[in-house]
């Protein structure tokens, strides 16, 4: 009787005689088989770090070599890298970004100049007079009074 070890787990098993003249014969049993047919890799999902497996064909096919666990996060990590400022599809030279520059730097939404934080009152205010320089430097959170103040005294 032909035993034979499993390719994979080393496990001794009975293999037909027909089956190793066929060349059949080399995995003990079906989930044996299917983990011999896994060829890819395991890599790291580039939003969220999550351990993903992904095939040769699937490396072949990407350009950036970048892979993710999923279509929200991979449409999450495309919000934050390359659809912001210049990269996004609907830019303007940044002429109306400035206002959400300021909402995503983190600076505390109160007047410069008086200290009033109402959020309905307030502006986003140039301080170069040029509002195609949309630095962080060149803005400043103002009341409508002060902002007024500033241009007409």
């Amino acid at each position: 009787m032909p035993n034979k070890k499993c390719e994979i787990c080393g496990k001794e098993f009975y293999a037909k005689p027909f089956h190793l003249n066929k060349g059949w014969g080399k995995y003990c049993s079906i989930k044996c088989r299917s983990k011999s047919q896994f060829n890819g890799k395991w890599v790291k999902c580039s939003n969220c770090g999550r351990k993903i497996y992904r095939t040769p064909r699937d490396y072949r096919k990407s350009k950036s070599k970048r892979f993710f666990c999923s279509f929200s996060c991979h449409c999450t990590w495309e919000n934050k890298n390359v659809r912001c400022g210049v990269n996004a599809p609907n830019w303007i030279a940044g002429e109306s970004a400035y206002r959400d520059l300021m909402r995503r730097s983190g600076i505390p939404r109160k007047c410069n100049r008086c200290g009033v934080d109402d959020k309905r009152v307030l502006l986003v205010h140039h301080k170069d007079t040029n509002r195609k320089n949309n630095k962080i430097e060149n803005l400043e959170y103002v009341c409508r009074n002060c902002h007024y103040i500033i241009h007409w005294y």
